[in-house]
């Protein structure tokens, strides 16, 4: 019983971290300059899950649940015609982020309902632990 709570914990670590990545990507729309003050266009992260767990303790438990494999950044971005911005180049475009705000509030959603997802499947199972224990003793 402790794997199935293992396995729900991890998955709500990975939506976590996903909804993360989302958030600050949502957050970086605009942002099209870089530290140095360069039209350099945020980088859209993606958030990619591999199966197991390389941080449980047993072998058998390693091979349970879901981690986060990479976190990769899209190096595509979108041209926008503003001859007035200082930042824009030779043809009067400026580079912004390659975001799609729907589209991440969708994988916001798909990724808040994983979350809660397990955390009904955490609840479960403590549920069913305290059953086992109250018939033990």
């Amino acid at each position: 019983m402790y794997g199935a709570l293992d396995i729900s914990t991890s998955g709500m670590i990975a939506q976590r971290t996903r909804l993360e990545s989302i958030t600050v990507n949502i957050i970086n729309v605009d942002t099209h300059l870089d530290a140095a003050g360069k039209n350099n266009p945020f980088k859209r992260r993606t958030v990619h899950f591999a199966p197991g767990d390389p941080t449980a303790g047993s072998p058998q438990a390693r091979r349970l649940g879901v981690h986060v494999a990479a976190i990769e950044e899209d190096p595509s971005f979108v041209l926008k015609y503003e001859p007035t911005n200082p930042y824009a180049d030779e043809s009067g475009y400026v580079k912004y982020p390659d975001v799609n705000i729907p589209f991440e509030q969708i994988n916001a959603y798909e990724a808040q309902r994983a979350y809660e997802a397990n955390i009904v499947v955490a609840e479960a199972t403590k549920a069913m632990m305290t059953q086992a224990l109250r018939l033990i003793a």
